[in-house]
């Protein structure tokens, strides 16, 4: 179990920050508590005090991303659906809160995936996950309701026009960081400039 809640905001945020660019440097597997620490500037035993184990250590992280990702994109969009939306989507797509390179971003994504391989027999990682995609399904579907309400969006579902626009985002992202394709920003283009406004339209 983690005693992450005896670690001071900074502190814990450096450990995150660490956990990000060892992920990156070396994927899930081959990931090391010493490879973190390695990037955090202290020692394994740091690690060791706060997460008994790179388990744990990954689920605070993906509840920490999961965090920053909700903040950043309320800190950056205004009150306006539209505006929201398209936020929620370069976020999502091309890491837009991050305010790291591109690089970095599909590097994550890739190692992401690994950890996501592993959650059919991980259930720690299987709920955190799960967690993580029922508050951004939310954050998207009240986005969407929100603009259905004001009259800025069309009368749709926001429950199913949610489902499907974030399984055509992890869709984009599976393709970018398995396949020889760089779609992401295709996909992007399609949804910001044909299907938002599509979905601006009065019926």
């Amino acid at each position: 179990m983690s005693d992450d809640d005896r670690a001071p905001p900074d502190t814990r945020t450096a450990i995150m920050e660490a956990t990000y660019d060892a992920v990156c440097e070396h994927g899930y597997a081959d990931l090391t508590m010493q490879d973190i620490a390695d990037e955090f500037d202290k020692t394994k035993a740091v690690l060791h005090y706060h997460y008994d184990t790179k388990e744990d250590l990954l689920v605070a992280f993906l509840d920490f991303l999961l965090d920053r990702f909700l903040d950043a994109v309320e800190a950056e969009t205004g009150d306006d659906p539209e505006e929201r939306l398209v936020a929620l989507v370069d976020a999502l797509l091309l890491g837009a809160h991050q305010g790291r390179s591109g690089t970095d971003h599909w590097e994550f994504h890739t190692a992401l995936l690994e950890i996501r391989a592993q959650a059919s027999r991980n259930d720690a990682f299987r709920e955190q996950l799960t967690t993580n995609y029922r508050f951004v399904a939310d954050t998207v579907r009240t986005v969407i309701e929100d603009g259905v309400e004001r009259g800025t969006f069309r009368s749709v579902d926001p429950d199913r026009t949610a489902t499907w626009l974030l399984a055509t985002i992890n869709g984009a992202r599976l393709h970018q960081v398995t396949l020889d394709a760089d779609v992401a920003e295709d996909v992007r283009d399609f949804v910001v400039h044909d299907w938002i406004p599509w979905l601006r339209e009065a019926e």
